[in-house]
């Protein structure tokens, strides 16, 4: 079934499932039993009390979803504590610790299957009530003991017997009179009422029991509801103490009218109404009275109605086996013919009676309370339109249905849309939906399975799509197949689109438990697999697009999703797309955004060379085999709208970069067009853009950016000659190292990253001034000291910029890493790692230090597999201590990835490394099997080799001076582990 009724708010989305921790028995009993055993040798002293609480509390908290494990231990640990409070030598403390471990174990099972197990004799009813009377009220320390005592005093108020004969001789020795034992109790009631601890839920409870015994009934009863109805009417919700006390008055009267006999409460039902519309609970802003208030009303409403089942419901014919077994269309004949012959015949109700008119007060109140802003006040709301609609005649309950109904209007919040669909399940649930209504339901509950209102720059309705949900596991299980079957397939398309692409994971489980559905599709999309939106979206939704009836059937990876079910590109050229544009340049950014991104993906699915092949398109074919003319243009149009309207910063701007990228990938027939200048200048743009931006988007901006330049470049700047204009070129390369001095930081970082990104032909015969501008970015002035994330970027681009040229050792500087440059690329690079900036975001230095390790790790085995002899002993040095000393640093991310690229250049052999220092015993301290499994991370495991090290001369220094670092840090692992794993070595330094 689904995972409830519906929560409050979007949820954050967990991406790993959960191991749900499943008992089989209590096996801590024996440890329980010595627990409760030790208390009196444990009370008296305050550190071994709380630990024995502490245990205690954690024995039954793992509990919490198995309670009834714990029923056939129950009383025997209830007797073992029992034991403590009747002794009379047991000390107030111990009878009160007594007391809280009985309510931990109350607090598990639940009261009220805890209650029949007190003991509840008339001997047991004077000592009960003179510990009660001893209690302080207002004792913080001690409501468990009070709690219990209430709820043990509530089971002992049922014995059969007038509480007149406990009295005697009412005059006590002293010649005063004694209070009767039914006023004694009914004054603790009212003491205890008006608290703020959970003792006022056991008085409530205790009322309940108590003031429905007959002789209490008759002669005290009247009086209590006019001391109740006082205490509503005197006390005010808005006063922290009018709160307490309407909270007890509310809880006593909801218990009461539950408890209560109806003959007994319909005489007071009416006036106790008429005081709850005086309290207009409705307004206040008090959660909990707002539901007492609720839980009321409909236990008043049904004191108006008779207890009776409707003749008039639903009632689903009996199921069998062999009706399943059967074909589909002969088991809905057979069903249909059972429940026309179970069906009764049409006979007026010989059981009508009058209606009262509270009923209708009561009906509008609890529609009202459907809309709510808090679910428990909706909840029960739903809850009492189900048992009052239960006892109303046919065409009455109809009127309610329909003024139900009302509530699915999008001129209502998404409360009131939340509240109907919880009463909808419960009158589905209940029979009392007949079928003739289920067309006016379905599509109410279908609007509601995609209901989704923006609410500024978030949506609200996850609520609302988990609890229609919730309607269609009460109709599944309600209905038979046959009342249903006209809209199974409406019902089942918009669950399956729940269940895979709802972006928040509760509504996605609550829908892939809800219907009957193909078992195959259930066990692809059970409740565990739809926890992981990647997986629903980009897996799960391909293996459903594989049955006919739900291929025609978040945002962004749903749009992914589009490329990977689609197997007919024909189709989403000619159908998909027209649908598309209109969207794509329509007045609403989500749409906007989201249509654009589809336009993306299945420009490039008309591309995929796989998928052509599978459709028998010819690959050779151009792209415009699939587009029409009006379909090119159209997404053409897409980027001159979309900067007319306003870019939308952080949602249009990688949007429209995605659409640039694929649309260069796809080969389009753009090339000589102005709409690749306008293309240009948008991704210019979004990379001035960066500082404006949130941190959050700023690199999803930029990498967008990046790749949209890249495959631009690649696809329309380039001749039949494989080369670039030289006037675009010159430009573009200039403009390009001329922002890497921009002032601003990420304007620099942008531009770093796009020279990275450019292909080999626009860096022909301009490596040297694209080299010589990054490495000025990597240089700290006292001006952009705090441009770390730029030097980062640079240290980058420049490794990728030497894999896009490649290597020739004698080679122009201009085209090639050369002999000529290596050594002025080298010493950029490992300026990069000497880098330890500290700001107020910590030590920035490590992402400077960090990229400028992969850089030179990718530029080293780039040289090794094309010229090795370009690499200088003293280069290779230089690179392997630097790396030594940033694996014995005390940050434990930069010290895994130092460690990883020390092992990387250690044991690489296509071919190795040349002029490694003590390669031998290196690969004796790193034995090559050990590259995947020794944790960096821990300094435990990571201290112990770095520090041999030491021994070898060559790697000393640079160790010592990272070992100084960790031994200095505030960290104690790192303080401690380089001091155990070798602390003659660490004597020797300091001692130096």
């Amino acid at each position: 079934r689904p995972v409830g009724p519906g929560g409050a708010g979007e949820e954050r989305e967990p991406e790993a499932i959960s191991d749900r921790n499943i008992l089989d028995s209590f096996s801590e009993s024996r440890e329980v039993a010595e627990l409760i055993g030790n208390l009196r040798g444990v009370f008296a002293e305050l550190v071994t009390r709380e630990m024995a609480v502490e245990r205690f509390i954690g024995i039954m908290d793992r509990y919490q979803e198995q309670p009834h494990l714990l029923d056939h231990h129950l009383e025997g640990m209830m007797n073992s504590l029992l034991e403590i409070v009747w002794d009379s030598g047991s000390p107030p403390s111990l009878v009160h610790l007594a007391f809280k471990f009985l309510y931990i174990i109350t607090k598990v099972r639940g009261y009220k299957r805890f209650l029949p197990r007190f003991p509840h004799e008339v001997r047991d009813l004077q000592p009960v009530l003179d510990m009660l009377a001893k209690q302080n009220p207002r004792d913080p320390e001690t409501w468990e003991t009070r709690y219990m005592l209430l709820l043990w005093l509530s089971m002992i108020c049922l014995i059969p017997f007038d509480l007149a004969r406990f009295d005697g001789n009412l005059t006590s020795l002293e010649g005063q009179a004694r209070q009767p034992t039914m006023d004694r109790i009914l004054d603790l009631a009212k003491c205890y009422l008006v608290v703020s601890d959970k003792a006022r839920d056991a008085a409530a409870v205790l009322v309940s029991k108590f003031i429905v015994r007959p002789d209490v009934r008759q002669s005290r009863m009247a009086d209590f509801l006019d001391w109740v109805l006082s205490m509503l009417s005197k006390s005010s919700s808005q006063t922290m103490e009018g709160t307490v006390i309407v909270n007890g008055m509310l809880q006593a009267l909801a218990q009461l009218f539950k408890h209560g006999k109806r003959e007994d409460c319909l005489p007071y039902a009416a006036t106790v109404l008429e005081c709850l519309d005086n309290c207009k609970l409705s307004e206040s802003n008090q959660m909990v009275l707002r539901k007492l208030g609720m839980k009321l009303v409909q236990r008043l409403g049904l004191t108006f109605v008779k207890p009776k089942v409707a003749k008039w419901r639903y009632q689903r014919g009996c199921r069998s086996l062999a009706a399943n077994l059967q074909p589909q269309g002969a088991a809905v004949q057979n069903q249909k013919r059972e429940v026309a012959a179970a069906a009764p015949p049409e006979a007026d109700d010989d059981e009508e009676y009058d209606i009262p008119g509270e009923i209708e007060n009561v009906v509008e109140q609890l529609l009202v309370g459907l809309k709510d802003k808090d679910t428990i006040v909706r909840w029960s709301a739903a809850k009492g339109i189900g048992r009052i609609t239960g006892r109303l005649p046919k065409e009455l309950a109809d009127d309610v249905i329909g003024s139900l109904l009302d509530c699915f209007s999008f001129q209502e919040t998404d409360n009131a849309w939340h509240g109907g669909c919880l009463a909808l399940a419960e009158l589905g649930r209940r029979g009392l939906l007949l079928p003739s209504r289920i067309s006016d339901v379905v599509p109410v509950m279908l609007k509601a399975l995609t209901y989704d209102e923006k609410r500024g720059a978030c949506s609200v309705g996850s609520n609302v799509r988990d609890a229609a949900c919730y309607v269609c596991w009460a109709f599944a299980r309600a209905y038979e197949p046959a009342e249903l079957l006209p809209f199974i397939s409406h019902i089942s398309s918009a669950l399956i689109i729940a269940a895979v692409f709802d972006r928040d994971v509760n509504c996605r489980r609550a829908a892939s438990g809800t219907f009957p559905m193909a078992l195959n599709i259930l066990t692809a999309a059970d409740y565990f697999a739809v926890g992981n939106r990647v997986n629903c979206y980009l897996t799960i939704s391909v293996y459903i697009a594989g049955f006919p009836e739900y291929t025609h059937v978040i945002r962004e990876l749903s749009t992914k999703a589009l490329h990977n079910i689609t197997q007919a590109p024909e189709y989403m050229a000619n159908v998909v797309l027209p649908r598309l544009l209109p969207l794509s340049v329509g007045s609403d950014l989500h749409t906007r955004h989201g249509a654009i991104l589809a336009c993306a993906e299945i420009t490039m699915l008309c591309h995929d060379e796989e998928i052509c092949i599978k459709n028998f398109v010819y690959f050779y074919r151009s792209v415009t085999y699939f587009f029409t003319e009006k379909s090119l243009e159209g997404l053409k149009q897409i980027h001159q709208e979309v900067c007319s309207q306003g870019l939308g910063g952080e949602l249009m701007r990688p949007a429209v970069c995605a659409l640039i990228e694929k649309l260069s990938l796809s080969k389009m027939p753009f090339r000589g067009d102005p709409i690749i200048s306008g293309w240009q200048w948008l991704i210019n743009d979004s990379l001035r853009h960066l500082p404006l931006v949130s941190s959050a988007a700023r690199q999803h901006i930029k990498e967008s950016a990046v790749s949209a330049l890249a495959a631009l470049c690649n696809e329309f700047y380039i001749n039949e000659r494989g080369e670039a204009d030289p006037a675009l070129q010159d430009e573009l390369v200039t403009q390009y190292v001329s922002e890497l001095q921009n002032t601003e930081e990420m304007v620099r970082c942008g531009f770093s990253r796009a020279l990275g990104a450019l292909p080999r032909f626009l860096l022909k015969g301009r490596l040297q001034q694209v080299l010589e501008g990054l490495k000025k970015v990597t240089i700290i002035s006292p001006e952009d000291v705090s441009f770390a994330e730029a030097r980062r970027d640079a240290l980058i681009a420049i490794a990728k910029v030497c894999q896009t040229v490649g290597v020739k050792g004698d080679g122009s500087q201009q085209e090639y890493v050369c002999s000529g440059n290596v050594d002025q690329i080298y010493a950029t690079l490992l300026t990069g790692v000497t880098d330890y900036t500290t700001d107020s975001r910590g030590d920035v230095g490590g992402w400077v230090r960090e990229a400028a390790m992969t850089s030179l790790m990718e530029v080293t085995l780039l040289l090794v597999q094309n010229e090795a002899q370009l690499i200088h002993a003293n280069t290779c040095k230089q690179i392997m201590c630097w790396l030594a000393q940033q694996s014995a640093e005390k940050i434990d991310k930069f010290r895994a990835h130092a460690g990883s690229v020390f092992l990387t250049l250690l044991h690489f052999d296509h071919p190795p490394v040349p002029h490694i220092p003590h390669r031998e015993e290196l690969e004796r301290i790193f034995p090559r099997w050990e590259k995947e499994v020794l944790n960096w991370n821990a300094a435990s495991e990571a201290f112990p080799r770095i520090t041999q090290l030491l021994g070898l001369p060559a790697y000393q220094y640079h160790v010592l001076l990272g070992l100084s670092v960790s031994v200095g840090g505030l960290t104690e692992t790192t303080v401690r582990a380089p001091l155990l794993s070798n602390p003659m070595a660490c004597l020797a330094f300091f001692s130096l």
